[in-house]
């Protein structure tokens, strides 16, 4: 009689180990499948922001990452998934990065809120680029009017990164100032676009975005420690009802912000070909003096973006000078007076618009010279020129003498007034400041020899 006999324990759990043993290769390739397919319906293209996320967030709500005020943060273009599941045929891509409200109800205010913002901060912007961190990006440009956006162009075949630095504090929006962690929510979006068939970054490829709150500087490691710390202290039946902290945030996919496709749209700043923005050192060759000098006068329609940079330095707006760094003649020009001011600020703006304006300045001083040569007679009928004096000093006077004769300041060693017995007087300010408005002279010029410069006389 055959009896049946129960396998011990230990005999059935080798058993169950040794055929999860056999088939985990093909489990895991299955898994691994499964986990690809669910990507793909998901998003082939998942840029990252390098900040830890909140663990104080219920599994389904949205995840929340803290942000300091001004500290650079990078954003990460995962471009290989880009390129391989994606029609992208363009060299370029565009992308554009904007900081705007989480609320439906402060995105309804968004632009009077901006406005406001944008009145008690003059001159500074709610996102900037960190041009020295970021990685593999061509063309950054800051457009001036949109205080919260920023634009760039990079190559998906290649590493790209770009550093951001938001400006604005979470409590700056909040009609009470409680601190930090009762500011207002942020997003941070970014939008992509490839070229269409007229070169126009117009083809949406990708949109992705995730929420932020920023805080004052460090205040953002403060209150991520205390959520950490608020989290550790509940039950773990509790503790898994939220959500565990990443070291980084996944810009999650959605749709793209309304005005992402006309900030989209072609503008004379950029080229075929990108270039890498740069400005002048100041320094220049001789033969290329009068080059630079006839287009750092005036500003023109035509002026491209290196042409106008060496404007601004020029005129002394130096500061400005990265703001503007790719506007051509004709986008600086487009823009009005109130533009400027809100811009740049009202002492600025408004110097700026009356120099693009071409606003003549009255002089203090009009001489009338005529140039004669050394040892000659004056001619017949001596041809004069306008010397206008912005300044009455001895200095401004050199100036217009030295542009005038082609020659640089320094070299005019002395200038002397020629009295009617034959005497040379020094000019010096007091008497710049003593000649009649209108007054004509004869002027020449000698070498002097000792100190290998000129000798100016005004007779």
């Amino acid at each position: 009689m055959l009896s049946c006999h129960s396998q011990p324990e230990s005999y059935l759990q080798h058993s169950a180990g040794y055929i999860r043993e056999a088939l985990a290769p093909f489990l895991k390739d299955e898994e691994a499948r499964l986990t690809a397919e669910r990507g793909a319906k998901r998003s082939r293209f998942q840029p990252l922001l390098c900040a830890a996320t909140s663990p104080a967030r219920k599994q389904q709500e949205e995840t929340l990452t803290y942000l300091n005020q001004g500290q650079s943060y990078e954003i990460r273009m995962l471009n290989s998934k880009l390129v391989e599941y994606t029609d992208t045929s363009s060299k370029y891509v565009k992308s554009i990065v904007r900081v705007v409200f989480h609320d439906r109800r402060l995105q309804y205010e968004e632009h009077q809120q901006l406005e406001e913002w944008r009145w008690s901060r003059p001159g500074d912007r709610i996102l900037d680029i960190d041009i020295p961190l970021s990685v593999g990006i061509l063309e950054p440009r800051s457009h001036p009017l949109h205080l919260n956006t920023i634009e760039f162009l990079w190559d998906p075949f290649k590493n790209a990164s770009v550093f951001i630095q938001v400006n604005c504090i979470s409590t700056e929006f909040t009609p009470r100032k409680h601190g930090g962690e009762k500011g207002v929510p942020f997003r941070i979006q970014l939008d992509t676009f490839a070229t269409n068939e007229k070169g126009e970054y117009m083809e949406h490829v990708h949109s992705s975005g995730c929420q932020v709150k920023v805080f004052k500087p460090k205040g953002a490691d403060r209150k991520l420690k205390t959520d950490r710390e608020k989290i550790y202290r509940k039950v773990p039946e509790d503790r898994e009802k939220y959500q565990l902290s990443y070291e980084n945030t996944v810009l999650k996919e959605c749709s793209p912000w309304p005005d992402a496709l006309t900030l989209s749209t072609p503008s004379p700043v950029y080229q075929s070909s990108p270039t890498s923005c740069s400005s002048t050192d100041g320094n220049c060759s001789p033969n290329q003096s009068s080059e630079l000098l006839s287009c750092c006068d005036h500003l023109l329609p035509s002026s491209s973006p290196q042409d106008t940079q060496l404007w601004l330095h020029h005129h002394r707006f130096s500061p400005l000078s990265k703001l503007f760094c790719s506007f051509s003649g004709a986008d600086l020009l487009r823009m009005s007076r109130e533009d400027l001011i809100q811009v740049c600020g009202p002492a600025d703006g408004i110097r700026l618009f009356n120099t693009m304006k071409g606003r003549c300045i009255q002089p203090r001083l009009t001489l009338y010279v005529c140039q004669q040569a050394a040892g000659r007679q004056p001619p017949n009928q001596p041809v004069y020129r306008a010397l206008y004096l912005g300044e009455l000093t001895l200095l401004d006077l050199s100036e217009k003498i030295a542009v005038l004769y082609g020659i640089t300041t320094q070299q005019i060693t002395h200038i002397y007034r020629q009295k009617a017995s034959g005497i040379h007087l020094v000019v010096s300010d007091e008497m710049v400041q003593t000649f009649r408005e209108e007054s004509s002279f004869l002027l020449s010029i000698t070498r002097d020899v000792d100190a290998d410069g000129f000798h100016v006389v005004l007779k």
